[in-house]
């Protein structure tokens, strides 16, 4: 898989809230950025867009969440319409990764750990880049 090199943002896109992390390629190193409240589409898009604007991405990275035993959950299929809308708006390519078990991995007794939750999937991504679905060419 041909993976640009540079920054990266990840994003944990939720209903409520989306968290961000911003990471490098050569690293291989990410952290927590950003919690965007979205209580609305609009608010998510106005949230992310100055991320973009000052971070300058080569890519974007975006988790996708299964059940257990990989199935699709309730939200998979508006994550990936995430990553696709990710894509266009911003023509950027954008990866997904399994993140079923991203905020088990953070969770720690804070409410708000979407952008924990970003970070860890971000890892996840420089660890496991040659298995992530590349959503960057599909509407």
């Amino acid at each position: 898989m041909d993976i640009p090199q540079g920054v990266v943002l990840a994003f944990d896109f939720g209903l409520a809230r989306t968290g961000v992390a911003v990471g490098n390629t050569l690293t291989g190193t990410a952290r927590a950025l950003a919690i965007i409240d979205s209580p609305t589409n609009d608010a998510r898009w106005q949230g992310i867009a100055p991320l973009i604007e000052e971070w300058q991405p080569a890519f974007l990275v975006v988790g996708v969440p299964r059940m257990g035993d990989g199935t699709p959950s309730t939200l998979t299929a508006r994550c990936e319409r995430f990553a696709r809308q990710l894509g266009g708006r911003y023509r950027k390519k954008v990866f997904t990764v399994d993140e079923r078990f991203s905020s088990v991995e953070v969770a720690c007794g804070r409410d708000r750990i979407d952008d924990k939750a970003a970070a860890v999937i971000l890892e996840q991504f420089f660890r496991e880049a040659g298995t992530a679905s590349d959503y960057s060419s599909l509407e």
